[in-house]
């Protein structure tokens, strides 16, 4: 990914700190509290917040990133709260499965605008029919704010483009809205993000 490539991540997380924290995203969080345990999908994972609280209630995670750094400190992280997850380091485009998933989270997966749509409509494949997705990014009004997020527009997001790049969800919650963000050193303050569960 041409826009933040693998260099770029694995600088970012060569570092002990967990820059976006060990806990899980609170939208995240809250809808997975809600589910029945099954396979669950993480792709741009990162550190791997999400995926070890999603082990830690009984789910099959799969999980990928472009950062062997990412996956470095995911497994570690698992290791330290005694679960297991399996980790791929694969582009988005290149990632595969034979299996099919009951839940897809996307949480802050900003993807070069150039393959976004192409890159949602690859994972979603990969998701059972009434699969749930779980999804949380900035939106386009986060730029000019210093909680994180990419600096190109075209990255963020817009509801219309939400409904846009993801045609095949029944919408259980799609709202835009200002939040307080408390990750790690990364995302901390005043962000406006897109938040959505959406059922295949």
């Amino acid at each position: 990914m041409k826009n933040y490539p693998a260099s770029f991540w694995n600088e970012r997380f060569g570092n002990e700190e967990y820059i976006y924290g060990k806990r899980p995203n609170t939208f995240f969080k809250e809808q997975i509290d809600k589910l029945k345990p099954g396979s669950i999908l993480l792709p741009a994972e990162g550190e791997g917040r999400n995926a070890i609280y999603a082990a830690s209630l009984g789910w099959d995670v799969v999980a990928f990133d472009i950062s062997e750094k990412g996956k470095e400190k995911a497994l570690s992280l698992a290791v330290e709260n005694q679960v297991t997850i399996h980790y791929k380091i694969t582009d988005v485009l290149q990632f595969q499965s034979d299996a099919q998933f009951d839940a897809l989270v996307l949480c802050y997966a900003h993807f070069p605008a150039e393959i976004r749509n192409q890159a949602h409509l690859h994972l979603m494949q990969f998701l059972k029919p009434d699969g749930i997705v779980i999804f949380e990014a900035f939106a386009k009004a986060q730029l000019g704010n210093v909680s994180g997020g990419p600096k190109n527009e075209a990255m963020l997001f817009s509801i219309e483009e939400i409904k846009t790049e993801f045609p095949q969800l029944d919408f259980k919650i799609l709202k835009e809205e200002t939040i307080e963000l408390s990750e790690g050193n990364h995302h901390q303050g005043k962000a406006e993000v897109i938040r959505f569960v959406g059922i295949k």
